[in-house]
């Protein structure tokens, strides 16, 4: 059993690239609502992996609906030597030329389909390192198009924190999937920790979800409310981000919802950029 009081856990195991919506300014306000003791962990949306990387559970459940985001944590796991091999290479390439050509790789899908998972691995870090504000976003067609970002020496290979997070993946029990999330928390039991962190609704689409092709629409946060529901009848601690919207507020009524200032700087319109209002929700 996992617990809070008096755990130990490394200061370089962190997030290791950047990711919309990612939870590091809110660790201090998530903090306050974890279990104090608890099971296995689940986090379906890993995203950056914030939350994960600030527990540091025994035994985790982690996986996401983007492809290439779960074969990199995968890669830094069971490849890491090679990754960062690579990823030495890819720090030699912090130009606009290099750049797009990289970028272009998901172009020709039969190419991309046979390259192996840890160069798509370094791939992904090296053009989170280096495109515009380290937004990862893709087309209706799934591909990557967000520009060049131009930064003077952007973090492209950071091995001290790849290697620490390699040997907490190594030295514990963590199951990484590529999988959706009501799969993820299937068997998720009694006092497990489930943490959901899903694209965020967004009822004029002002929100930035695009971190995959398809989208999450409302009917999916229904789903995503059903399952957090299952879980809590059967005493699972679940704990959900999400906006404040009425329809969050609506789905969630029935658990304690609290409010906490974020500052998102990705958003289709100006004006809700800057602090806004988020929500956390908890079973417990």
């Amino acid at each position: 059993m996992s617990s809070r009081t008096g755990k130990t856990t490394r200061p370089l195991v962190k997030p290791f690239i950047k990711w919309a919506g990612g939870k590091r300014q809110l660790i201090p306000e998530l903090n306050k609502h974890i279990p104090k003791k608890y099971n296995a962990y689940y986090e379906p949306f890993i995203g950056g992996g914030a939350l994960l990387f600030e527990l540091q559970p025994s035994k985790a459940f982690i996986s996401d609906m983007n492809e290439d985001l779960v074969l990199t944590y995968i890669s830094v796991r069971d490849g890491i030597d090679e990754l960062i091999e690579l990823l030495k290479d890819y720090e030699t390439k912090n130009n606009s030329k290099d750049y797009y050509k990289i970028r272009a790789m998901d172009r020709d899908a039969d190419k991309f389909s046979k390259m192996k998972d840890v160069e798509r691995a370094a791939r992904l870090i090296y053009l989170n390192k280096t495109c515009y504000n380290g937004l990862y976003r893709v087309n209706s067609q799934g591909l990557f198009n967000t520009p060049f970002g131009n930064y003077k020496n952007p973090a492209i290979c950071d091995e001290y924190v790849l290697r620490a997070v390699n040997d907490y993946f190594v030295n514990n029990d963590i199951t990484i999937r590529h999988m959706d999330f009501e799969m993820t928390v299937k068997n998720a039991e009694k006092s497990d920790f489930i943490y959901f962190d899903p694209p965020y609704h967004s009822p004029d689409n002002t929100n930035f979800t695009g971190y995959q092709s398809g989208g999450f629409d409302e009917s999916e946060q229904e789903r995503l409310a059903d399952t957090f529901k299952r879980l809590a009848d059967i005493g699972a601690y679940c704990s959900l981000s999400n906006s404040s919207t009425k329809l969050i507020r609506d789905l969630y009524k029935d658990y304690h919802i609290y409010t906490v200032k974020a500052n998102r700087a990705i958003n289709s319109n100006g004006n809700d950029r800057g602090a806004v209002d988020e929500v956390i929700v908890t079973s417990w």
